[in-house]
Formats: C-alpha cells, sequence, structure tokens
C-alpha cells in the first residue's frame, strides 16, 4: 500500500479539493488531535490512579479525589467558612485546579467537558463503538431532552447542600467517574459495600452506549457548573445568518444534540469539540470568535442610549 492509499484509507485524501472533502480533512485532523488530549489526560488519571492504589503507605501519592477540579467545588464553602479547613478527601489541588478551570472555562467555554475529561473521552469511545457496530443511537425526544437536562443542576445543588451538611464527600460513593477512574473495583473489589456504586456506573454507561453523551447531557454536576460559567466565556462559536444556508449539516455531527443550526451563538452546553465549525461548507458562515455572548447586551444598550 502507497503513501497515498493509506491516506485515503485514513479518510485523508489531499488530491481531492471538493468542499465535501475538504470538510473531512478538517474533521479528521480536528478529532484526531482532540481524542489525542482525552488520550494524554486519561492516561495521566489512570497512573495517578495505579500509583496511589500500589502506594505502600496512605498519603504518599495523591488519590483521585485530590486530582478532580469539581472537588474544589465541593471543598469550598468549607475552606471558606472554616478558614482553611477542607473536606476530608480533598485538598489544595482541588482548588488550583478548579480555580483553572474557572479561569478556562471563562476564555474558551466547556473545552474541558470536550478535550480535557477523562469520562467524556470514555463517551466518545462508546459512541464510536456503537457506530461501528451500526447499533442505531436512541434519540430522546426534544421536549423529554430539555427536561433531562435540568438534572445537573438537581444533582450539582442535592451534592453541595449534602456536602455542606455532612462535612464530606457526599457524592463520592456514587459518582461514576471516582468509581471507574479510581480502579477500587481493580484494586479492592469490594462488591459487598461498593454495589451502589459499581450499578450506578454500569448503568451509566450502558445509557451512555446508547445515547450519545448522556452523563454530559443530563447528569454531570461539573458540567453543570461549566455550562453556567460558560455563559461569560470570551471564546464562542457565532452562526453568521447572512452566511449560513440553513443546511443543517452543523448540527447532526454535535455530540451534546444542541440546535447549531438555528442559533445565533452556540449554547453554553457546548463542550468544544468543533465539529459543527469543521462541518460548515460556507466560509464564515461558523466561527469561534473572542465575541462573548454578554457583548450583545452591551451593544443593545448602547444603541439604546444612542437612539
Amino acid at each position: 500500500m502507497n503513501s497515498q492509499s493509506a491516506l485515503k484509507s485514513l479518510n485523508i485524501d489531499f488530491t481531492n479539493r471538493t468542499p465535501a472533502a475538504q470538510r473531512r480533512r478538517r474533521m479528521v485532523w480536528t478529532q484526531r488531535l482532540r481524542h489525542v488530549s482525552q488520550l494524554a489526560f486519561g492516561l495521566l488519571i489512570i497512573g495517578g490512579s495505579i500509583v496511589h492504589n500500589l502506594a505502600v503507605e496512605d498519603g504518599i501519592t495523591p488519590s483521585i479525589d485530590a486530582l478532580c477540579p469539581f472537588g474544589g467545588i465541593e471543598t469550598l464553602w468549607q475552606t471558606i467558612s472554616s478558614a482553611g479547613t477542607y473536606i476530608p478527601k480533598t485538598h489544595l489541588s482541588n482548588l488550583v485546579l478548579l480555580a483553572g478551570l474557572v479561569v478556562g472555562t471563562l476564555i474558551a467555554g466547556g473545552a474541558f467537558c470536550g478535550w480535557i475529561c477523562p469520562f467524556g473521552a470514555i463517551q466518545d469511545l462508546l459512541s464510536g463503538i456503537r457506530r461501528r457496530l451500526h447499533i442505531m443511537e436512541i434519540q430522546v425526544p426534544a421536549r423529554l431532552d430539555a427536561v433531562l437536562r435540568y438534572g445537573r443542576y438537581v444533582l450539582l445543588a442535592l451534592i453541595l447542600y449534602q456536602t455542606i451538611a455532612q462535612v464530606k464527600l457526599w457524592f463520592a460513593d456514587y459518582d461514576p467517574y471516582r468509581t471507574l477512574f479510581g480502579l477500587g473495583w481493580l484494586f479492592e473489589f469490594d462488591l459487598l459495600t461498593s454495589w451502589p456504586s459499581y450499578l450506578i456506573t454500569i448503568v451509566v454507561l450502558a445509557v451512555s452506549f446508547l445515547v450519545e453523551r448522556a452523563w454530559c447531557r443530563y447528569f454531570c454536576p461539573l458540567g453543570g457548573a461549566i455550562s453556567l460559567l460558560s455563559k461569560f466565556s470570551l471564546l464562542r462559536i457565532r452562526r453568521e445568518e447572512s452566511t449560513c444556508k440553513s443546511c443543517q449539516l452543523c448540527t447532526r455531527p454535535c455530540p451534546m444534540k444542541l440546535d447549531v443550526a438555528d442559533a445565533k451563538i452556540v449554547s453554553s452546553n457546548c463542550i468544544g469539540c468543533l465539529a459543527c465549525v469543521d462541518t460548515c461548507p460556507r466560509p464564515g458562515a461558523l466561527e469561534v470568535k473572542l465575541a462573548p455572548a454578554w457583548i450583545d447586551g452591551i451593544r443593545k444598550l448602547a444603541g439604546g442610549r444612542k437612539s
């Protein structure tokens, strides 16, 4: 097989210069770069978990709890109210990671979910396997989808309430991310006491296999917090109505099932995977711009004052 044939087998054909071929090339390169990023961070977390579980003494290496920015959200109130005391299993590292996540979200929106989060990567992997097996995806009706998306905020509020009331990581025993990447099921399998977390993780993975990014869309409390903060992000995907031809191509590849084709500014639920931008065949119709959503309000206010 020559180099040109090898590239074609990877869906990379530089000799084909049609708009459709150019879109495919953009998507291939962007998504492969994204998957490499996801793999790198996933291996980092898994490696840390292995080292922690193999440590001969407790406290020598950080657990997965200390490597999660959501732990920063959970321990923040305790730290402020007690002048520096952390909730057990959390650490200064949680607050540092949270600060980094806040800054990153204010700049690039939900890119953490699409490019870094290992649990998001697992869901992408499951969706890829489902497509390879030609298993039909379950399409959630629009009205039900809109209602279910509030589940992230309900779960976020419940976790924060229980964590503050009990002064412990209440959600840790049920968190599918912690269960899967903490590797407790591998190093100290305990069905008798840990079956709820195992069951929840299996159910979440099974649902995410059939419904793309189900955990991110409907249940992830960290994703809910990121979505709220993303409303103020500097970089947003914007659609230029005068250039758009309403072909709907940009909506189809969205893993979060957002209505990109009819939005002036893509929803803050966006995970920044850029599949929609790369799919768009019209130059300038859909772009990532340094133009936060709140700037529109300022422009309207300024326009109202001039008139």
